[in-house]
């Protein structure tokens, strides 16, 4: 993609430089872990995706235990969140058997590890969600939706601009502004994202998630669990941010070596949702929902056959996930399903 001397819009920008074939981060290295820039919970400690395990065999139990459903993961990273999936519901048999497990993957590199990570279980990496079969679908996107390019508008004296990015010469990128008509925005997304707004942050391909997740969800039941950073006033943020060796950088700068991300409004994921008439949405935050699930008391079973200082890695590690000042307010958990079902497992705490 020649981007010399060109001014292209935000998520553009941000979508060359995630997900270029040649020269995006996803595409060329494996960001995840202590030798990559960030680490995810299902690599913290294997109990978190246990925990997601036990929360599938109850939603799958909601739903009528179907004897036939799809598990689809949406960008799996290294694969290690299927896996323990995977080896958890061999426990469950009934639910084990019925289930086709699936990944929704955009980085080629990512693909590659996680087929070989998981090439002892049937997995079927999918490449459209529209052109699955029709059975009941959960899906899990954990830290997915994050990693989506996102457009920005700022309100300037009643006037909104997008921004822009400008590459003068190689590697040298800029910000710049150019006037925006958000009415025609708001028609495309059927609903008024800019009402009492000073800056607008949203993704483009995330609403196109959505609305097919919400549109399959509607058609062959099912729902979805999505955990990601963010937060939930109704006033939108600019949150954009780079990453690169745990630490944050400057996103016009290493551009294809650092990551890109955003911290989600889930008030307006929850406005996007409320267009479906027969779907509803429960949000809780990650401490609430896995304290919830018995994430502690999961750790307290399995800490009894452990030494003094691996006892302590353990509860280290799940006190990184539920800690208020560490992912446990940060990080929110969201349901969408059918208004019907009245599930609220891991929902009920207040």
């Amino acid at each position: 993609m020649k981007l010399n001397n060109k001014d292209i819009p935000l998520d553009q920008f941000i979508e060359f430089a995630l997900y270029d074939k040649v020269d995006g981060y996803y595409m060329k290295k494996d960001p995840f872990g202590k030798e990559g820039d960030f680490i995810t919970a299902p690599n913290i400690t294997r109990v978190f995706s246990e925990i997601i395990a036990i929360w599938i065999v109850t939603f799958w139990k909601s739903l009528g235990s179907p004897k036939k459903f799809n598990l689809l993961e949406f960008g799996a990273g290294n694969g290690e969140m299927m896996k323990v999936i995977i080896e958890t519901l061999k426990n469950f048999p009934e639910c084990f058997l019925n289930c086709n497990f699936q990944i929704h993957e955009k980085s080629e590199l990512l693909k590659k590890k996680q087929q070989l990570s998981l090439k002892s279980e049937k997995i079927i990496w999918i490449e459209d969600i529209n052109t699955n079969n029709s059975y009941p679908t959960i899906f899990l996107a954990n830290e997915f939706f994050d990693a989506l390019p996102i457009k920005q508008f700022f309100k300037k004296k009643e006037v909104w601009v997008e921004r822009f990015v400008n590459f003068k010469e190689e590697g040298k990128a800029e910000f710049k502004e150019q006037p925006a008509d958000v009415k025609k925005i708001e028609q495309n997304l059927n609903f008024a994202i800019s009402k009492e707004q000073e800056i607008i942050e949203y993704s483009p391909s995330s609403f196109e998630y959505l609305k097919n997740i919400c549109n399959l969800i509607k058609k062959n039941d099912g729902g979805i669990l999505i955990i990601d950073y963010g937060y939930l006033d109704i006033k939108m943020r600019e949150t954009l941010q780079a990453i690169k060796n745990h630490k944050y950088s400057n996103i016009l700068e290493n551009i294809g070596e650092t990551d890109i991300t955003y911290n989600i409004n889930f008030d307006l994921f929850k406005k996007f949702t409320n267009q479906f008439d027969e779907l509803s949405s429960i949000i809780s935050n990650h401490k609430k929902f896995l304290t919830s699930m018995g994430i502690v008391q999961r750790a307290e079973i399995i800490s009894e056959n452990l030494t003094f200082s691996e006892k302590s890695d353990l509860f280290y590690r799940i006190r990184r996930l539920i800690d208020e000042k560490q992912m446990g307010e940060l990080f929110k958990v969201m349901l969408i399903k059918k208004k019907k079902n009245k599930f609220k497992t891991g929902f009920e705490i207040d």
